[in-house]
């Protein structure tokens, strides 16, 4: 995605390029500017993951410089190929794409260990035989110093031998770390002697069995920032605390032009789950489909639902660059949708519940072919021919007998304009033994066909409509939020199946869809009229469409975001 000279500019405005521009004006890098976006392959990429990419991107892009896609991957334990394809496809189809600059931090494998050996040579390093509950019990409290480990003065080659050995697999998982030797009084925690390597034996997904030490990701972050030559490590703002140790590491390694790191503000978004965490949660206890179900704020999740690259751009843009950890409402994200969708998806009809409508005074077996235009707000899309024909369904929410006040579709004894066609009035009303009104008689006037220019009279309402021989049937599905609580706090006791939204996933069979949707790409987006905007799922063929409400019609946003 190449950035326009506007999108440029309005970049200006973000505290982040103001730091950036100022380094590329002082030629404080004899290198092209560069930034990283850093995943861990461990889940998939959300709409959290959207905004830091469109932060390291757009500020490497204006100033024509590289933007590398870079795999943590330094914890056998929770990385899978799996998730390496999937942040891959994600990230070309946001429109990020990275060309042949993605790396691999398991590459450095050797390169980090011979950095870590380094520091131990020059004293700066130290093998610990604490238990993980003995550091934590040394390390001491926000107004206590820690305590010194009784292995902190071990000798330079004691420790070269004992780390070598740890390479080598002469000691079981977590039984050694290695640490740096910095200040235990620090009022800075993350320098209070932070582990940089732990023993971990477990087959890599990319190394397999080649290593059984794995950098910690503070000490592993410094050094393949360097070796790529990203110039600014844009991070999110709960690593402000962490900058000193990523600078001590380059100071340490005499690192020449080494990278800076910077902070921008963290964003969560109203009514979804963004803790990483929480969705493998989620998704490895069955309570959502998997990774991609619609209701979840993944990248997966939303393609599925049907939002589009260039909306989730606009929305990331929209927030721009901020310095604290601030909350978004959800609706900004569907207004973006909306804006991108007005002029672009074609407008049908669907009816979600249907209620048959028998055209008494139109000929039987006679079929008419009436042109409606596809998108009302964007006449280049052109118009399609519809058939209409003596039996037709409308939504029952369109029918009222009795009408109430302000009510201004079909009632008895009323009239009411099908859209694209005629009036029709309803005559008569026929009730099953429950009393439930299953179908109308009704009839239609020849002179009011629509194009025509007929000013005889005037009705209230128009309603959309399908004819009864020349529809598709289909499964629609309505989403709401997956919590019954959207916005409260997750952490707890509370099983996820206690605080799943029953309504969070509404399925509806039976509905019918004009038949010219059999013409369209299986990728196209929809305007059901009244309704929203749909989407084909996964699940649908030939024989059966399913179709997704991506977002409703209505535009609720009303600008509100929370800071904290």
């Amino acid at each position: 995605m190449l950035l326009s000279n506007e999108d440029k500019n309005r970049l200006s405005d973000g505290f982040l390029d103001l730091l950036t521009e100022n380094d590329f004006n002082k030629g404080t890098f004899q290198r092209p500017i560069c930034t990283r976006f850093p995943p861990e392959p461990n889940g998939y990429l959300h709409i959290g993951s959207a905004y830091a990419i469109h932060i390291n991107y757009t500020a490497a892009k204006k100033y024509d410089g590289h933007f590398n896609l870079r795999f943590d991957d330094t914890n056998p334990l929770k990385e899978d190929i799996e998730y390496v394809n999937s942040i891959i496809e994600d990230i070309h189809w946001l429109g990020y794409t990275p060309g042949g600059r993605i790396f691999f931090g398991s590459d450095y494998s050797r390169e980090i260990y011979d950095a870590a050996a380094a520091l131990i040579r020059r004293g700066k390093a130290y093998v610990c035989d604490l238990s993980p509950e003995e550091i934590a019990s040394y390390r001491g409290t926000l107004t206590e110093p820690g305590i010194n480990s009784p292995y902190r003065n071990r000798t330079a080659d004691e420790n070269l031998d004992l780390f070598s050995r740890m390479k080598d697999g002469d000691f079981p998982t977590a039984s050694r770390v290695l640490r740096a030797k910095i200040d235990m009084a620090s009022p800075n925690m993350n320098l209070r002697d932070p582990v940089l390597y732990r023993i971990i034996h477990a087959e890599h997904y990319r190394t397999g069995h080649d290593w059984c030490v794995y950098p910690m990701y503070d000490f592993a972050h410094p050094i393949q920032d360097a070796i790529e030559g990203v110039t600014h490590s844009l991070c999110s703002i709960e690593f402000k605390d962490h900058r000193p140790l990523y600078e001590w590491v380059l100071t340490q390694l005499e690192i020449t032009e080494a990278p800076k790191q910077r902070e921008f503000g963290r964003v969560n978004v109203t009514g979804v789950i963004t803790s990483k965490r929480y969705l493998r949660e989620l998704v490895s206890g069955h309570v959502v489909e998997g990774w991609d179900d619609p209701r979840l704020p993944t990248i997966r999740g939303l393609r599925r639902r049907g939002f589009t690259p260039e909306s989730i751009r606009d929305f990331v843009h929209q927030i721009g660059f901020v310095r604290h950890q601030s909350t978004v409402d959800y609706s900004l994200l569907e207004n973006s949708l909306r804006n991108d969708l007005k002029t672009k998806a074609k407008n049908v009809m669907a009816v979600l519940h249907p209620l048959k409508v028998t055209i008494t005074n139109y000929e039987e077996g006679k079929t008419e072919l009436l042109p409606i235009e596809n998108n009302s707000e964007n006449p280049e899309l052109g118009s399609r021919k519809v058939p209409f024909s003596r039996v037709i369904y409308i939504e029952k929410e369109d029918f009222m007998e009795v009408p109430a006040k302000g009510f201004k579709r079909l009632s008895l004894h009323s009239e009411v304009r099908l859209k694209g066609a005629y009036f029709i009035r309803c005559n008569e009303v026929v009730k099953n033994e429950a009393g439930e009104v299953i179908e109308l008689k009704c009839t239609y006037d020849i002179n009011t066909k629509s194009g025509t220019g007929f000013t005889g009279r005037k009705v209230k309402g128009t309603i959309h409509w399908v004819s009864a021989r020349h529809c598709r049937k289909a499964e629609v599905r309505l989403f709401n939020p997956l919590l019954k609580e959207p916005d409260s706090d997750v952490d707890g006791e509370i099983p996820w199946g206690e605080r799943i939204n029953p309504l969070s996933k509404i399925v509806i069979q039976n509905c019918f869809i004009e038949d010219s949707i059999k013409n369209d790409s299986w990728d196209n987006h929809f305007q059901f009229i009244r309704h929203g905007y749909f989407c084909l799922d996964r699940d649908s063929s030939e024989e059966s469409y399913i179709f997704n409400r991506t977002v409703p019609l209505k535009d609720s946003w009303k600008g509100k975001s929370k800071n904290k």
